[in-house]
């Protein structure tokens, strides 16, 4: 025998059917947005300059509220120039005033480092600079402390420099010179620089000037490192004035050269 069917089951179904309501619709027409969604505020692009500015950060250089490089802040300000200047002074002050004790000026140095490392922990700032630098300083004790030689204690910064010399000297070759990339962030030309033939050379010439401290130092510096400790002092003394200070002055020459020409009075400037 066949059972009919529940009686409450049909008008279950119906009501289900029937109770169903038919996606809403926002005021741009599509049902499949919630009006939740759609009136979310659209997230802001950042501009051109704001990219400029971050990506300029980046690399370690500043503009100024004028549109100049800021050199004392690209060179990572008092303090910047402080954690890489005192480590070395240290150094050299705690040899020559006991060259018998290589370790105590190698402590001394490391120290001075840690506590540029502390301050900026403390200070809640970015720590990269001062790592490195402290990493940098550690490697320059061991190499002095491993060969009892004091002057290997700055062997470490001729192979970062002679590293860097060949990679300018190769952004240039490919016409992406290293100046360019920074500095023209920093102006907001973006890489719209390498459009322009002039511009390219502006920069690579920007690059060279970079290229010539990093020369200059080795040119100085290596022959007073192969005399041994008859040497360390010029060249302890030397590796700190041709430090930060050459370099400062260094890019800011590379600016001034890489500056665009002024438009004329009236004239439209180029997108």
């Amino acid at each position: 025998m066949t059972l009919p069917e529940h009686p409450e089951r049909a008008p279950q179904r119906e009501d289900r059917a029937v109770g169903q309501q038919e996606p809403e619709k926002t005021a741009g027409g599509n049902p499949d947005i919630s009006p939740s969604v759609a009136s979310q505020p659209t997230v802001a692009q950042p501009t051109v300059a704001q990219l400029a500015e971050d990506y300029a950060a980046k690399a370690g250089l500043h503009r100024s509220s004028n549109g100049n490089i800021d050199v004392l802040k690209s060179a990572g300000g008092i303090q910047g120039i402080a954690e890489s200047i005192l480590p070395g002074l240290v150094f050299l002050i705690a040899f020559t005033i006991d060259r018998e004790n290589l370790t105590l000026a190698v402590i001394a140095s490391l120290a001075v480092a840690a506590v540029f490392t502390v301050a900026r922990l403390l200070q809640r700032k970015p720590l990269t600079q001062a790592l490195a630098g402290f990493i940098g300083v550690g490697l320059s004790a061991w190499l002095a402390t491993s060969t009892g030689k004091a002057e290997n204690f700055y062997v470490l910064g001729f192979f970062t420099n002679i590293g860097s010399i060949l990679a300018m000297s190769i952004s240039v070759a490919v016409r992406w010179p290293i100046a360019g990339l920074l500095f023209g962030f920093i102006r907001n030309e973006g890489l719209d620089w390498r459009k322009d033939p002039k511009r390219v050379k502006a920069y690579s010439l920007g690059t060279w000037v970079i290229v010539s401290v990093l020369v200059l130092r080795l040119v100085v510096q290596v022959p007073l490192y192969f005399m041994g400790e008859q040497g360390f002092a010029a060249l302890a003394t030397t590796r700190l004035l041709m430090g930060a200070p050459l370099y400062i002055l260094g890019i800011w020459i590379a600016w001034l050269l890489t500056r665009p020409a002024p438009v004329p009075a009236g004239a439209k400037e180029p997108n």
